[in-house]
């Protein structure tokens, strides 16, 4: 007999099988002129799930808020692709392993997403992971401030995003955003996860 929660990774199998094209950080932004000529620079990310007894919860991070680049951002676990990394999976792996102490072998790959461009010059591939046993998360020092989750129900729920827009480099940037409680997600974290949430919409 097929559950709740065997259903809820059916329909992300499903998901994951959908062809399209990747996103960015500029899909709201039309008007943004890239430089010509760009490198960008390959890295991975885990979209880490861990079932709880009310469901589905998705693993995030907040990352420390001394770091130079994005300080206290809300973020997947996940960062550049190095030399010894074969892929960018591998590099999200390896990288939750160092920022969140979770063990590469309890995550099952379930498969990836289209890449996502960011304005910081990265060629982000998403790694949906379904993390198999239970384990005591340990923030990296100096690089992420808390890990925590948020019930996958939320943030595949479409209609929990809003598009917001601030100040940058003398420009009006906007944005997707899908708060919880105390976390305000937004950029590059709830784009990618408001393109994961609209595969599951059209898979249902």
């Amino acid at each position: 007999m097929t559950t709740p929660k065997d259903e809820l990774f059916f329909r992300l199998q499903r998901a994951l099988s959908e062809t399209g094209s990747g996103s960015s950080d500029f899909d709201l932004n039309p008007d943004t002129v890239l430089p010509p000529g760009r490198k960008l620079r390959p890295a991975g990310v885990l979209i880490g799930l861990i079932e709880r007894p009310d469901g589905a919860h998705l693993v995030l991070t907040k990352r420390s808020s001394r770091l130079k680049h994005h300080p206290g951002q809300i973020a997947f676990p996940g960062g550049k692709q190095d030399a010894d990394d074969d892929s960018p999976v591998a590099a999200a792996l390896r990288e939750a392993a160092e920022e969140i102490g979770l063990p590469p072998d309890t995550v099952e790959i379930m498969g990836t997403l289209p890449v996502h461009e960011t304005v910081t010059g990265f060629s982000v591939t998403p790694v949906l992971g379904r993390i198999r046993a239970d384990f005591t998360p340990v923030p990296e020092l100096g690089e992420v401030d808390e890990v925590f989750t948020v019930p996958f129900a939320h943030v595949a729920d479409p209609a929990r995003y809003s598009v917001q827009s601030r100040m940058w480099r003398g420009m009006r940037r906007h944005y997707y955003t899908v708060p919880y409680g105390p976390y305000y997600i937004w950029g590059a974290t709830a784009r990618i996860l408001r393109g994961l949430a609209d595969r599951l919409e059209r898979s249902s």
